[in-house]
C-alpha cells in the first residue's frame, strides 16, 4: 500500500500562514502523512522531514489532497497545480472573504484532523477555456476557474468590442471590458461589475459588461454548452487579457477571445453541508433579523470509510436572527428522520 501523501500551499508573505504550515505539517507528520512542499515556499516554512517539490503540476501528482492555507488567490495559484492531476482541494482561509476556502482559520487542528481520518467529500466546479486569435491566427490558450476578463490597457480611453454568442453577434459596447465568468467566479469579479450571484451547481456561463456606455448592457447567463467570443475592434486601443488575475496576454486591436467550458473541472474538498444560501450570509454578514422559517440541523457525524467522505461539521459562525435550535413557533413542523432539509452545498 503506497504512503498517503499531502501537499501544503501556503502564502508565505503572511506570517499568520507561515505558523500555521508549521502546525500543519507538525500534525500530518504525527498521523503518519507524507507532507510535500513547493520548492520556492519551503525556506520560509523551514520544517525537516518533508517532501520538497518543483512548483508545477507534479508537485500534486498522487497526492490525497492539497491543503492551501491563505486567501483566495493563494488558492487559484494552487489550482494552476491540480487542475490535470484532479487532486482537491482545501482552503483554509487567512485571508479577507475567501469565498472559496472551506474552513476559517480558527478550525486549522480540526480541518487537519479530518484530512487525518479522510472526512471531506470532493465536489467538481466548472472552468472555462480560453483562447485568443487574431487574423486566424492563435497568439494563445490558457483556463480559469473564475473568470476571464477583456479589459482596456489604457485608463484615458474605453475599449470598443463587439459580443457574440454560439457564433452569432449579440452587440457593440463602448466599455472598460468584459467578464465571462463560471458560477464559482460569480461571487469574485463579475460580482462586483454588477453581475448576478449563481449557485455552483448551476451551470452557466455569465458575460458581464463592465462600466459600458450602452442602453443595451445588462449581465447576460448562457448555457455551459455556448460558446462566447469577445473581439476588441480595430482602431480601438489594445487591451489585455486576464484570466483569475493570474494569467495575462495582451490583445492587440483585431483580437479576438473566444470562451467555452473547461474540459477538466477543478476538485474541491468539502467538510461541510452547509447550504450555499448560508455561506453567502455568513461570508458578506447579510441581515437576515426577523427570518422565522425552519433552522437547520447540524448533520450527524459519519464514519471514515474511503477516500472522500461527508463531513460532520456545521458551518462556522452563525446568522442573525435565528430563534436558535429547533423550529421557529410558527414554523413547519420537523423534518422526517432521513429528509434532507433542502438546498445544496455551496
Amino acid at each position: 500500500m503506497s504512503k498517503r501523501s499531502v501537499l501544503v500551499v501556503a502564502h508565505t508573505g503572511r506570517p499568520e500562514a507561515v505558523r500555521s504550515a508549521q502546525l500543519v505539517i507538525e500534525r500530518l507528520s504525527e498521523a503518519g502523512i507524507c507532507v510535500r512542499v513547493l520548492d520556492d515556499e519551503a525556506a520560509e516554512i523551514g520544517r525537516t522531514g518533508v517532501d520538497v517539490m518543483p512548483g508545477t503540476a507534479a508537485a500534486a501528482d498522487g497526492a490525497e489532497v492539497v491543503m492551501v492555507l491563505g486567501g483566495d488567490g493563494t488558492l487559484l495559484r494552487a489550482a494552476d497545480l491540480t487542475r490535470s492531476s484532479g487532486t482537491p482541494l482545501l482552503g483554509v482561509n487567512l485571508g479577507h472573504v475567501g469565498f472559496l476556502a472551506e474552513a476559517e482559520r480558527e478550525d486549522l487542528a480540526a480541518t487537519v484532523d479530518r484530512v487525518c481520518t479522510r472526512r471531506y467529500e470532493v465536489e467538481e466546479r466548472m472552468t472555462v477555456d480560453v483562447t485568443a486569435r487574431r487574423n486566424g491566427t492563435v497568439l494563445g490558450t490558457t483556463w480559469a476557474l473564475n473568470e476571464a476578463s477583456i479589459e482596456k490597457a489604457e485608463r484615458e480611453r474605453m475599449l470598443e468590442v463587439v459580443a457574440e454568442i454560439d457564433g452569432r453577434p449579440l452587440s457593440n459596447w463602448g466599455c472598460d471590458g468584459v467578464v465571462c465568468a463560471t458560477p464559482t467566479g460569480s461571487t469574485a469579479y463579475a460580482f462586483s461589475a454588477g453581475g448576478p450571484v449563481v449557485w455552483p451547481e448551476v451551470e452557466a456561463m455569465l458575460v458581464v459588461p463592465i462600466s459600458a456606455h450602452s442602453l443595451f448592457a445588462r449581465p447576460l447567463m448562457v448555457s455551459p454548452r455556448s460558446s462566447v467570443a469577445v473581439e476588441v475592434l480595430p482602431g480601438t486601443p489594445r487591451a489585455v487579457l486576464w484570466c483569475d488575475g493570474r494569467r495575462t496576454l495582451d490583445l492587440p486591436p483585431g483580437a479576438r477571445v473566444e470562451v467555452r467550458r473547461g474540459a477538466e473541472p477543478v476538485r474541491l474538498a468539502r467538510l461541510h453541508l452547509t447550504p450555499f444560501t448560508d455561506r453567502l450570509v455568513t461570508k458578506f454578514g447579510l441581515p437576515v433579523t426577523g427570518w422565522r422559517g425552519r433552522v437547520r440541523q447540524p448533520s450527524r457525524p459519519s464514519p471514515p470509510l474511503g477516500d472522500s467522505q461527508v463531513g460532520d461539521a456545521p458551518a462556522a459562525g452563525g446568522i442573525a436572527g435565528y430563534p436558535g435550535p429547533g423550529f421557529a413557533p410558527d414554523g413547519p413542523p420537523p423534518a422526517a428522520e432521513g429528509e434532507a432539509p433542502g438546498g445544496r452545498r455551496g
